[in-house]
């Protein structure tokens, strides 16, 4: 019975240390359009984030756990602490949007979503998201 007991213990806190590990996760994502979706030429494009906090640009500059969306078309993530560049193929959303219009070409694209702090110094890969679209 006492083994019991102690195995039971074990379990509930393995449950509780995997369900503390999920709240905590930090990770950006596209709610739409998914993976391999075709689309129109013009589109919304929807991102989501967790464990992190949305905050304008050029505030909350130093908290790890705050920043904003940029999006990256045709290209890929942005190494961790170099800025984001702002040219055509990178569109920041400062103002901490969370979905944007985009009118792209016909063809296929890739879209990157990379998530920043205030100063859109880049949280990496980890803090990255990348999908393939086919705009008809």
């Amino acid at each position: 019975m006492k083994k019991l007991a102690t195995l039971s213990a074990l379990v509930l806190l393995l449950t509780s240390a995997s369900i503390f590990a999920e709240d905590t996760e930090k990770k950006v994502f596209f709610v739409s359009p998914k993976d391999g979706a075709t689309v129109s030429q013009k589109f919304k494009v929807k991102f989501g984030v967790k464990g992190y906090k949305i905050s304008p640009a050029g505030q909350a500059i130093e908290d790890p756990s705050s920043g904003h969306h940029h999006l990256i078309v045709d290209g890929g993530p942005i190494n961790k602490g170099d800025v984001v560049p702002t040219d055509d193929n990178h569109i920041h959303f400062g103002k901490g949007q969370t979905d944007t219009k985009l009118f792209l070409k016909p063809g296929k694209h890739k879209l990157t979503m990379q998530f920043a702090d205030g100063a859109h110094r880049s949280y990496g890969e980890a803090a990255s998201a990348t999908i393939t679209v086919t705009v008809k």
